[in-house]
Order: C-alpha cells, then sequence, then structure tokens
C-alpha cells in the first residue's frame, strides 16, 4: 500500500504504482482520499487499520509505503497493529526529529488542525519515532529543501539516501529503484 503526502490523494503516487505493478507487486492505494493527518486517518489510525485489515485478510501483512506524511501515517500503523504490516517504508518522511525542523510545519498545523505542541501530537510523534517491531527503510535526501533529511531515518532502521528534492520525490527514478531494492529485500 502507499501512502500518500500531506495534502496528496492516491493519484499523487500513481507513477509508483505503476512502476510497482510492472514489477510484479499488487500496489495500491489508501484509498482515503487527502491525507490531512488525523482528520483523514483518525487519531488511532482506525481508518487506516481497517484498510490494511482487509489487505491484509487477502493477502496476508501489507508493505507500507509511504511519502512524507504518509510514511509517519505508516510508522503509526506499524507501532500500533504490527501484525498487519510486513516492512514499513517511508520516502522523505520526518518522522526522527522536531517537526518543526521542516519548512512546512505551520502547513502541517493549518491542514490537520493539530498543534505541534500538543501534548498528544507530541506523546504520538515519540511513539511513531521509536525503533519499529518490524523491517524498515527509510529513502531520505540531504537536499530535500522542505524538510530536513537527517530527520528522515534513524539507526535502528535501514536508511538509503537519494538526491533530491521533497515536491515530486515519489516520482524520481533514484527513488524508485530504492523502492523496489528495499521491498526485493
Amino acid at each position: 500500500m502507499v501512502l500518500p503526502g500531506l495534502f496528496n490523494t492516491d493519484r499523487s503516487n500513481f507513477v509508483m504504482r505503476g512502476y510497482l505493478k510492472r514489477l510484479g507487486y499488487r500496489a495500491t492505494g489508501w484509498g482515503l482520499g487527502r491525507n490531512l493527518g488525523v482528520r483523514t486517518v483518525g487519531v488511532e489510525a482506525e481508518h487506516l487499520i481497517a484498510r490494511i485489515e482487509a489487505l491484509a485478510a487477502q493477502a496476508g501483512p501489507v508493505t507500507l509505503v509511504g511519502v512524507s506524511l504518509g510514511g509517519i501515517m505508516a510508522r503509526l500503523v506499524a507501532h500500533r497493529r504490527p501484525d498487519l504490516v510486513r516492512a514499513v517504508i517511508t520516502v522523505s518522511s520526518p518522522f526522527a526529529g522536531s517537526a518543526k525542523a521542516t519548512n512546512v510545519w505551520r502547513a502541517f498545523e493549518w491542514v490537520t488542525g493539530e498543534r505541534l505542541d500538543d501534548p498528544a501530537v507530541i506523546a504520538r510523534s515519540a511513539a511513531i519515532a521509536a525503533p519499529l517491531p518490524i523491517r524498515s527503510t527509510a529513502i531520505w535526501s540531504r537536499s530535500d529543501g522542505l524538510v530536513n533529511g537527517f530527520i528522515c531515518h534513524d539507526a535502528a532502521g535501514r536508511a538509503v539516501e537519494v538526491r533530491s528534492g521533497h515536491l515530486g520525490v515519489q516520482l524520481k527514478p533514484a527513488m524508485l529503484i530504492a523502492v523496489a531494492k528495499a521491498l526485493a529485500d
């Protein structure tokens, strides 16, 4: 399952899904519309978990590939329901540090309706940043421009650096190849 970034829909990932399908993977979007954070997935990610439960019932544990905020949502689900998730691949997802180390934190607050200084948001962010109980790969770029690439990976999972800006990262050949390699591992 491919999860879109902030304010994006499944349409933003059609190139990645098409590429993965050509490689023989059963790539699907998340089917939840525009990614507005917890406004879309639910505070405990219950709407997203329900979608993943349905996919896992058909084919077993699901690999989650999340772009930016989609990767953060993927990590949230993997912590909440590791039984449903085979692996997590994040792409330019700033999960390993302060969200204020990005150039989009104000837009995040505006779009999601959440305040980064809210104790519940801080606690959830800390849980998301914790090492995952399953395999993970973080694809990141030091030249991202919108998010600090160094908070897009941690020491616990595998990290793959690509050269890319944040906007349109899911369309870059180097990133597509990195995702395919992570899926093959």
